[in-house]
């Protein structure tokens, strides 16, 4: 982590466990120069391209034990693409092929730091009569963050910055679905340690799909959305001065809560625009601050929608960066 202006900051992930930011297209600024206003949380069920290994292990068979993992060069933090042509994208995939597995190698297709590679793996069968490669693997990411807008055709804007995984890489997106959140409770922030939301997905129906995860956000579009429960914002230029972000802290409704912004940058940074300090006592007494789970929350100025809250100081959790609109918008 860099020391910015004496402080550490901290970039938000999605709050995701392991409940742990696609190359892809980014959201385009709609030419209507009005939003809805986000500010409540969602449940996020991300879809990966490719699974990834998250550890090797060994395969105990009558022979003892081996590991066809470590035997033909794979790592911890490689992604498999395909296995003997057949596109992966979930667990159930790999074991799928290795059932039907008889000999000889898989030619696995495998992505490692963007390098595309091929690694020959031969499958070990374990004293269950199972075929397995030894590894551990993750498809996909489970958890939640803040809407930051709503068009009117239901596309929305999220985070403000790329979901990643553990090793702080972009993930790369293949769809998944949004779900309905409400916030049970919060850890805390305190000096030097960011708190973070707690979350509880409502309900198991999805209420929209995601589309894409880029440098300034997750982004996708909901199927059935209430605009009544919103507000309508025109899209505005962030200044030094009050202002006001739209949050939830509990529950599923957002609230209002009084912030100053320090200081505007719109050349070196795509997320960190904005240096933004809490000043609503309210949420200083109940939050700490700025709490992972809070990034994406809407930054609004003179009733005009200006940004998104995106990092956290962690010196100092009443202060963080954030994003311009227009750079979420325009990506």
């Amino acid at each position: 982590m860099k020391a910015i202006k004496k402080y550490l900051i901290i970039t938000f992930t999605l709050v995701f466990a392991f409940f742990l930011s696609i190359t892809g297209t980014y959201a385009k600024a709609s030419n209507d120069n009005y939003l809805y206003l986000g500010g409540f949380t969602a449940g996020f069920n991300v879809n990966t391209k490719g699974v990834t290994i998250i550890g090797l292990t060994e395969v105990f068979t009558e022979n003892g034990l081996v590991s066809p993992s470590k035997s033909a060069g794979l790592e911890q933090g490689d992604i498999i693409l395909s296995l003997n042509g057949k596109e992966v994208t979930t667990s159930s995939d790999v074991y799928n092929v290795l059932k039907e597995y008889k000999s000889g190698y898989i030619v696995t297709q495998i992505e490692r730091k963007g390098i595309l590679m091929l690694k020959d793996v031969f499958p070990e069968k374990d004293v269950t009569g199972s075929y397995k490669l030894g590894v551990f693997l993750r498809d996909g990411v489970k958890g939640f963050g803040t809407v930051t807008y709503v068009k009117e055709n239901g596309e929305f804007g999220s985070l403000g910055h790329p979901v990643t995984d553990e090793n702080g890489r972009v993930l790369q997106v293949v769809g998944g679905n949004v779900y309905n959140l409400a916030i049970v409770g919060v850890n805390k922030a305190e000096r030097g340690k960011t708190g973070e939301l707690k979350g509880l997905f409502v309900g198991n129906e999805s209420v929209g799909e995601i589309t894409a995860n880029s440098a300034v956000g997750l982004f996708g579009k909901f199927t059935n959305f209430d605009f009544n429960k919103t507000t309508k914002a025109e899209i505005g230029v962030a200044k030094i001065g009050s202002a006001k972000i739209l949050s939830t802290v509990m529950g599923e409704e957002p609230k209002y809560y009084d912030v100053e912004i320090l200081k505007t940058d719109m050349r070196n940074s795509i997320t960190k625009n904005l240096v933004v300090k809490i000043s609503d006592k309210t949420l200083i007494n109940y939050t700490g601050g700025i709490l992972q789970g809070m990034s994406g929350s809407p930054i609004i100025q003179n009733g005009k929608i200006v940004g998104a809250i995106t990092h956290v100081f962690v010196n100092d959790s009443t202060r963080g960066f954030g994003i311009s609109i227009q750079n979420m918008l325009n990506g």
